[in-house]
């Protein structure tokens, strides 16, 4: 990977979403980008494309409100100059107050983009050694075992690993929309979600199927390089087969929790719901939401096909389980992201230990700003600020993180009422990271 020339140069390893943020970022800035991704010669258990900044599981990038820390990230990011987040805007489809996209049209417009960059040049190539190159590694969850090996050469034996699924995908002309309903929780935002209704029968019965289903030996997903290691799910992710093993009532009071989607067309509140988010801007395609699973495709069809609307639905994409890889950047990482032993490496994204989508993002913009702006901490009043020092600062039981509001200092003036609270929380944020970026 070595270049000769005048302008300031990068690799960056992983064209997913907090690889393509760090190349834009760098490239409008002047930097010559070259920009490494093994697809589509080489695919992941769980991407289906060679695009760039592909989203594989839910296309929801959750809620924009203020009062919710995705929202308040979001708004960060924002103030901070992020780049797919305006991408984003521009591929949404309806899903209330969150922020949903159209995952494909997503991908393809972040490809066209990078693709047209005079400054980036796209290297459709599995990187399995690391040299002395200034390098960004953004991997991600699903980082290949070569690299992986490299990185456990590097780093010693302080890689971690959880298991992480996706949900089903249906077309919307095969359900039966004489039993949906569309609403969204406490007529919040716009009617964007279909309700699937259950009954206590029908609900009893699917949670049977659930617990029955034969499902895909976790071995199936390790490899020698992570069979001596425990397994467990991010608990963000759990298949809802798993759920429902933990108890009978544990999805009604979880995943398809009824409260506020009475039915409009009895004025009741069913007994469990399951939500459908539009996939696509077309609206011919609906993600389950909440129903992640490790279940084996022809149990799949079977069990989802006991939703109320769902005995003639035809799956577009089955959910799956796939191994998620990450650090323990406490003990390998430096406070501006590079790692401690090899100085000219960084890493950023998930394999760096955030979750969730805009928390990648966030990860890769920020990699990139300490780099090529030398940034300091953002405040400790501000989300991004906050996760920055989760990943950095040692912490004995590292697990990966999303924004949430925990992550912040109290209110100097405690506040006792949550809404307002939080209110105050993202006020503060966002007034001080202004000042601290000199708005």
């Amino acid at each position: 990977m070595k270049h000769t020339g005048i302008m300031k140069k990068i690799n960056i390893i992983g064209g997913g979403l907090a690889g393509s943020e760090a190349a834009l970022q760098f490239a409008d800035r002047g930097w010559k980008v070259f920009l490494y991704d093994m697809r589509p010669g080489k695919m992941t258990p769980a991407h289906e494309t060679g695009l760039l900044a592909e989203i594989v599981c839910s296309n929801s990038l959750k809620s924009e409100l203020h009062s919710t820390a995705s929202g308040l990230l979001k708004a960060e990011m924002q103030l901070l100059g992020c780049k797919l987040l305006n991408i984003a805007h521009e591929c949404r489809v309806p899903a209330g107050n969150a922020l949903a996209v159209d995952r494909k049209m997503f991908a393809r417009s972040v490809t066209k983009i990078i693709e047209k960059h005079r400054n980036i040049e796209i290297i459709r190539k599995e990187v399995t050694e690391l040299d002395n190159d200034l390098t960004i590694i953004a991997t991600g969850p699903l980082t290949s075992d070569k690299l992986a090996g490299e990185l456990r050469r590097i780093i010693g034996d302080k890689q971690l690993y959880f298991f992480d699924s996706i949900a089903p995908i249906v077309a919307a002309g095969s359900l039966d929309y004489n039993i949906l309903y569309k609403k969204s929780r406490y007529d919040k935002g716009s009617d964007d979600y279909w309700n699937c209704p259950f009954s206590r029968d029908e609900y009893e019965h699917f949670v049977e199927l659930l617990e029955k289903a034969e499902k895909h030996p976790i071995h199936e997903f390790e490899d020698k390089f992570f069979q001596s290691l425990k397994f467990r799910f991010y608990e963000n992710c759990i298949p809802i087969e798993e759920l429902a093993r933990r108890g009978k009532e544990t999805l009604r009071f979880g995943v398809m929790r009824p409260v506020g989607l009475d039915n409009p067309a009895t004025g009741k509140r069913p007994y469990a719901v399951i939500q459908l988010r539009s996939e696509n801007l077309a609206g011919n395609a609906f993600n389950l939401v909440g129903c992640q699973t490790m279940m084996k495709y022809g149990e799949q069809e079977k069990v989802f096909r006991a939703i109320p609307g769902f005995g003639k639905a035809e799956f577009l994409r089955l959910g799956s389980i796939h191994r998620n890889s990450y650090i323990d950047s406490p003990q390998v990482l430096n406070m501006d992201f590079s790692m401690k032993n090899r100085k000219n490496i960084y890493i950023a994204g998930q394999l760096a230990g955030v979750e969730g989508y805009m928390e990648s993002i966030l990860s890769g913009l920020l990699v990139a700003m300490a780099i090529s702006e030398k940034l300091d901490l953002p405040p400790a009043t501000t989300i991004s600020g906050q996760l920055w020092r989760y990943l950095l600062n040692p912490n004995k039981n590292f697990q990966p993180m999303n924004a949430n509001f925990g992550l912040l200092p109290d209110l100097e003036k405690k506040e006792r009422d949550k809404k307002l609270k939080k209110s105050k929380l993202a006020d503060r944020s966002l007034r001080d990271l202004q000042i601290f970026l000199g708005k």
